[in-house]
């Protein structure tokens, strides 16, 4: 047994490494699977986002340069004008207003006619656009008008994404695309513009009309009530003599030479249409999450600005709403958008499930102009494949087969060799319960040969004993022949109607002088009235077992007493055997039943026997379609109690007739 415990150990321990390597790497192929999915999906939604980002760009860019006045002239007139597309509320809530700073430093917008009058709202939001443009106006000279936005922070990448082939299964990523580094047009490019346009484009300069007309404007009213008109507030706005003379030229100097952008004129056009050179949009932060995003226009050596100002905490909260809130994947992950200058977050939004200790991190810095926007999503659990789940149900119901095989295997081996060690014993035990009467036969008939029994009654005594020792041989090699003929099935069933009578007479008949002998009594208790099937040589068979096997073992007992009840009940005949001996261990009692099994005890030991008693009278009980159990009785003792059906049915094949 013990080799054959190191044998399953070792094919135990051989089968599982595999197993638990195959459902290693099945599990970590489910993550990089998981983690690619989401990646991938991530990647989707930064996509949307950029492309939302790209069209609001690629809008800007083919916008006309003087749309950014009130009025534009008419295609195909020089005469007649037309608001701007761009004199009208935006659309867009997160564009607070459209900007074009002047190469002096003024400005203008298209959503105000200078000559309006200016209600108190107007007011308010061209006053804002007034000190935007001062904002702007000293970031041009102090040379920060630029976002250095904070590089998206490096997350070191896991082995299962580092591992990651979802991508690979489908496309050669040998060579991955290089990432957008711009929305829109990268390079400066050159464009032609009517005359008119290029007027338009000018026309907030300051104006001695427009001073007479405030000034004959404050004569007639009270300052106090003196209503202003756009025009007023942005000659309030033209710079100084010393700002034009002075900090312009060496504005337009720096510019000059860090977009180098010259005039040239169109080669081939008519005299009419002038070249501007348009350098891409670039952004810069304003204040109070404020950025002016806008395009440099070069004409005539004259350097404009032109552009849209962004509410940035308006913007993340439209693209919040639009691309993520409304997703599934709001129920997992985190989408956080930040927006940096000069490596400080100034403004931020974020939705979604909490992630504190996040298995997935991916981010996005967003090409420029919008440079300054970081997206990241993260998230601590992961959705599982669809094929994970039912994969890890069945390496589950693998394993399980596997380990109750080994059990399985290992208790039916076991059993073997139980079996086997028994059938070993009982040889031996057989060997000498056969040796004993016959060596107390020959005994006995050379003591008859030699005279030694010297008048009649000693030599009917050695008779006596000579008849007894061969009916205790002749029992045992019964018993053998019998239990053989049921384990090859060659064991006829002869059945008989009756009421147990004949077999109980035979019984008391065969074993009153082994009873007297040993100083036992039986009782019999028939309680039957009808009739039923049984074989009567296996009958007489069971009676004698349970009996011999009650006075083996209860030979020391106080009592000796040994009774047999015969009752009826239902549809069924109970017999029960009950005596007074030792009883039997509660942990043994399923077991006395099994071929060639005995009891561990010093009591069995001194007894002596084959084993074969108690599981011949089991399987001649089972061959008459019943059953049989023991228990010990409440005082001293035990009872082996037999069912047996009135009618036995006889069935066709191995279980029915020969057995």
């Amino acid at each position: 047994m013990k080799r054959l415990k190191l044998y399953i150990l070792v094919f135990c321990l051989a089968l599982s490494i595999p197993l638990a390597y195959l459902i290693l790497q099945t599990y970590k192929g489910m993550v990089i699977e998981e983690i690619d999915q989401l990646r991938y999906f991530a990647d989707t939604l930064f996509n949307q986002i950029e492309d939302e980002l790209a069209v609001i760009i690629i809008e800007e860019e083919n916008r006309a340069v003087d749309e950014y006045n009130y009025t534009i002239s008419t295609p195909g007139s020089s005469t007649d004008m037309q608001r701007s597309p761009l004199s009208y509320a935006p659309k867009k809530p997160f564009i607070l207003g459209y900007l074009q700073n002047n190469p002096d430093g003024s400005f203008q917008t298209p959503l105000l006619d200078k000559h309006q009058s200016l209600d108190a709202k107007q007011t308010l939001f061209l006053s804002q656009l007034r000190e935007t443009n001062r904002i702007f106006n000293h970031k041009r000279f102090t040379g920060t008008d630029r976002i250095t936005p904070t590089p998206a922070p490096l997350i070191a990448q896991t082995k299962a994404q580092k591992e990651s082939r979802f991508s690979n299964r489908y496309l050669k990523t040998k060579r991955p695309s290089p990432p957008k580094s711009y929305l829109g047009r990268k390079a400066q490019r050159v464009e032609t513009i009517t005359e008119q346009q290029a007027l338009n484009l000018g026309q907030a300069e300051p104006s001695v009309e427009g001073k007479k007309r405030r000034t004959a404007a404050a004569g007639k009213l009270p300052s106090a009530l003196a209503p202003m008109s756009a025009a007023d507030v942005l000659e309030e706005e033209a710079p100084s003599e010393a700002f034009a003379s002075g900090p312009r030229k060496r504005l337009q100097k720096q510019f000059k030479d860090e977009d180098a952008l010259t005039y040239n004129e169109h080669k081939g056009s008519s005299t009419n249409r002038l070249s501007i050179e348009v350098a891409p949009l670039q952004s810069v932060y304003i204040a109070d999450e404020r950025v002016y995003i806008f395009r440099r226009i070069m004409i005539n050596h004259q350097i404009y600005r032109q552009g849209f100002i962004l509410n940035v905490q308006a913007f993340l909260a439209y693209l919040m709403e639009r691309y993520f809130e409304n997703q599934p994947m709001a129920d997992f992950a985190r989408f956080e958008l930040n927006a940096y200058n000069q490596q400080k977050s100034f403004a931020a939004i974020d939705a979604g499930a909490n992630s504190e200790l996040p298995r997935f991190v991916h981010t996005r810095t967003f090409p420029k102009p919008f440079a300054f926007l970081n997206a990241r999503i993260s998230s601590d659990s992961i959705p599982a494949v669809p094929g994970r789940s039912t994969l890890m149900i069945m390496l589950g119901v693998l394993g399980s087969i596997i380990v109750l095989g080994m059990v399985s295997i290992y208790h039916s081996v076991r059993a073997v060799v139980d079996l086997s060690e028994r059938r070993s014993r009982f040889v031996s035990s057989v060997t000498h319960e056969l040796k004993t009467p016959l060596t107390n036969i020959r005994m006995y008939v050379e003591m008859l040969e030699q005279g030694i029994a010297r008048n009649h009654e000693r030599e009917q005594e050695y008779f006596q004993v000579l008849g007894s020792e061969s009916t205790r041989l002749s029992h045992l090699i019964h018993n053998v022949l019998e239990l053989s003929k049921l384990e090859k099935r060659q064991r006829h069933l002869n059945l008989c109607i009756g009421d147990l009578s004949d077999v109980v007479l035979e019984v008391q008949s065969s074993m009153q002088a082994h009873l007297q002998q040993e100083g036992f009594t039986l009782q019999v208790n028939r309680q039957i009235h009808q009739p039923f099937k049984y074989d009567r040589e296996a009958m007489i068979q069971i009676l004698i077992n349970l009996i011999e096997n009650s006075i083996k073992f209860g030979r020391k007992a106080t009592q000796k007493q040994i009774a047999l009840t015969i009752k009826q009940a239902a549809e069924k005949v109970i017999l029960q055997l009950s005596d007074t001996g030792p009883g039997i261990p509660r942990t043994e009692l399923k077991k006395i039943f099994d071929d060639f099994y005995r009891v561990d005890s010093p009591l069995t030991r001194a007894t002596g026997g084959t084993g074969i008693g108690l599981a011949l009278v089991k399987k001649l009980v089972v061959a008459m379609g019943g059953r049989v159990k023991a228990a010990n009785n409440a005082d001293a003792g035990c009872t082996i109690t037999i069912t047996l059906p009135f009618a036995i049915t006889i069935k066709k094949g191995p279980p029915a007739g020969p057995l």
